[in-house]
């Protein structure tokens, strides 16, 4: 079979958030081309120690990705340049112009598993389906994930936020609303941290399929998690199926852009005193957000930041009434 391949041009510095546009279009699956040099971390991720001096880098990237040829192109690529121009409004993406071209048959979803090795995120141990734990980690909390076509390995510092924070807030009688589920990761951490129930939405039907093979690979017992597709912003069944006040936590790894429409959502899925934690924000778009989170009626109790990502953590006050 032979494949489309879109070729976007734009600045290195913003690769992880045109990325993220581009899942929020519906791409599955992104290879990035550009020539800036490997930190010690992805040596490591990559087993290789040493590498010969590459050409210096140049402020730029090549995001790729592929479409099967009867693939709805013109749609995607609509969702895609839609994206893009809501993008542009807060961050400089270069050129931001797409290349077509046309590549043989490749096994592109599944290639990138040879750099994503086991890791930690602080004390609890990330490993892939296809890697063995070691004896010396067996005594430790394991998350087995397989992200498959859906975001979320827990190499992303967006989604270590997230996990820091449920470590900080998750109790035996939490129930974890998560937005965005994607591998449905930080809802397999918060069960195995002690929470009760889980609840996972997602726009992407990719994500309800990884979700639940992840939910197996970690032995998650049957009932524990409930996960459906749609957008809770603006779909009235997702929003009843999801329910009101019901919550001691919502989780929302998602761009600012979506959070910011999504919070006042979130107030009324979220029991008096419940917790919201959300992640995925640019440092530039941190008082955004924090300012949604205000004017929905929550308080902001914590600001973390790993590198350029942020994450803001909120509670909805005790006396504040549903509406």
């Amino acid at each position: 079979m032979r494949w489309n391949k879109f070729t976007l041009k734009t600045r290195t510095e913003v690769e992880d958030i045109v990325i993220s546009s581009l899942a929020d279009a519906g791409v599955e699956g992104v290879e990035i081309e550009d020539k800036v040099p490997l930190t010690e971390s992805d040596k490591r991720q990559m087993f290789v120690d040493i590498l010969p001096d590459g050409p210096e880098d140049d402020g730029i990237a090549y995001l790729s990705f592929y479409l099967e040829e009867d693939a709805d192109k013109e749609a995607i690529l609509a969702r895609v340049r839609e994206e893009l121009d809501s993008l542009r409004m807060f961050a400089d993406i270069g050129e931001g112009t797409i290349e077509e071209s046309q590549t043989e048959d490749k096994d592109w979803i599944n290639n990138w598993k040879e750099y994503f090795h086991q890791f930690y995120v602080d004390d609890i141990l990330i490993i892939p389906s296809w890697e063995e734990v070691k004896p010396e980690d067996r005594d430790k909390m394991i998350i087995h994930i397989d992200p498959g076509t859906a975001f979320g390995t827990g190499m992303h510092e967006t989604t270590q936020l997230c996990m820091r924070q449920l470590k900080k807030y998750v109790t035996p009688e939490t129930v974890l609303l998560d937005v965005g589920t994607g591998s449905g990761i930080l809802s397999i951490a918060a069960l195995k941290l002690g929470a009760r129930h889980a609840v996972g939405t997602d726009l992407d039907p990719c994500a309800i399929t990884a979700t639940q093979e992840n939910l197996a690979a970690n032995d998650i017992p049957e009932g524990a998690m409930e996960v459906m597709t749609g957008n809770l912003i603006d779909d009235p069944q997702v929003q009843e199926a999801v329910g009101r006040e019901k919550y001691d936590i919502v989780a929302a790894n998602i761009l600012a852009e979506v959070l910011i429409p999504l919070t006042p959502v979130v107030v009324h899925c979220l029991k008096p005193g419940g917790i919201y934690i959300t992640s995925g924000i640019i440092a530039e778009r941190e008082t955004a957000v924090t300012e949604a989170v205000k004017a929905a009626g929550l308080e902001v109790v914590e600001v973390t930041r790993q590198n350029d990502w942020v994450s803001v953590t909120a509670r909805r006050p005790q006396e504040m009434a549903d509406k």
